[in-house]
């Protein structure tokens, strides 16, 4: 879940208290599903839940007519991520609850169902309780199947799946100077860690830039760069997410780069603009504004 709260303004040893609250149904997995479904596209979220927040989560889940299987723990809490929004917006994420090997046991089992035509998005980060070569492994058990994995994942949780080739990877120009461990001011430096990250394993790379739009490196090595639109920017929230399911619906309708690319900015821009994630209306919207895309060859 995300606890949205506004304030007007913040400051630390003090009380502050928000002008608006709002809590929604969210978490990565759940908000690619979600702008998945608005793009009128079939999905399946697998998702932990626990506690009375994570008895919410599934009447959400349920109410919003999202397909899922869920697996309950038989201790702890979901946890609830607060966003901060003032002058800047600001994170706390939880920790979560305890996930036990029967639990896991369980995900294994629905990992070992898909097929070859099925595409899994892994996203975010990785409970304390567990293995941080848990993506790693599940990309080595999928992989047997020819499964399309997407990781959206930061550091080490990333890199360490290249090897395993996912159809997609979508780190943000911070994650990209963490992963080399250098500052990235250019489209230039941007575009050569795109390209590396394609030598380390990636098929294709999407580099999020928020408010500078978005970078793609195909599996033909192909560069191609958006601007994003401009208009009021109400939350980041779920924007990088909508990119991965608009690239990821629009790939697999016409298998083309260019069009997967334009679909992705064109989500990502209009849960930008939105209080929540990106509808059908706004997404079309936003792709009849976007321009042509600039390509970059060699």
């Amino acid at each position: 879940m995300d606890l949205e709260r506004k304030i007007e303004r913040s400051k630390t040893g003090t009380t502050n208290r928000s002008v608006s609250d709002s809590l929604r149904l969210g978490g990565k997995g759940i908000n690619v599903s979600q702008v998945l479904k608005n793009l009128e596209t079939e999905s399946c979220i697998f998702t932990f839940v626990a506690g009375f927040v994570g008895a919410e989560i599934e009447k959400r889940i349920d109410e919003a007519n999202l397909k899922a299987v869920i697996f309950h723990l038989p201790e702890g809490n979901s946890r609830i991520n607060v966003k901060v929004k003032g002058t800047a917006e600001t994170e706390l994420n939880g920790a979560g609850p305890i996930i036990s090997s029967d639990a896991m046991k369980e995900l294994y089992e629905q990992l070992n169902c898909l097929k070859e035509e099925d595409v899994l998005i892994l996203s975010g980060n990785i409970p304390n309780s567990l293995s941080d070569n848990l993506y790693e492994t599940i990309l080595s058990v999928v992989s047997e199947k020819k499964v399309k994995c997407v990781v959206d994942a930061s550091k080490d949780l990333l890199v360490n799946c290249l090897k395993h080739h996912p159809f997609l990877i979508k780190p943000n120009r911070q994650e990209c100077e963490e992963i080399f461990q250098r500052s990235m001011t250019s489209t230039h430096e941007l575009i050569e860690a795109g390209r590396q990250l394609r030598e380390m394993g990636a098929l294709n790379v999407l580099i999020s830039l928020g408010a500078h739009g978005a970078i793609l490196i195909d599996e033909n090595y192909q560069v191609h760069q958006r601007d994003a639109l401009q208009g009021e920017s109400l939350s980041s929230v779920g924007a990088g997410d909508s990119m991965v399911a608009g690239f990821v619906a629009a790939y697999e309708k016409t298998k083309n780069y260019e069009e997967a690319f334009k679909v992705s900015m064109a989500c990502g821009c209009a849960t930008a603009f939105s209080s929540g994630l990106a509808d059908y209306d706004t997404i079309h919207e936003c792709y009849d504004r976007l321009g042509n895309e600039r390509i970059i060859l060699g």
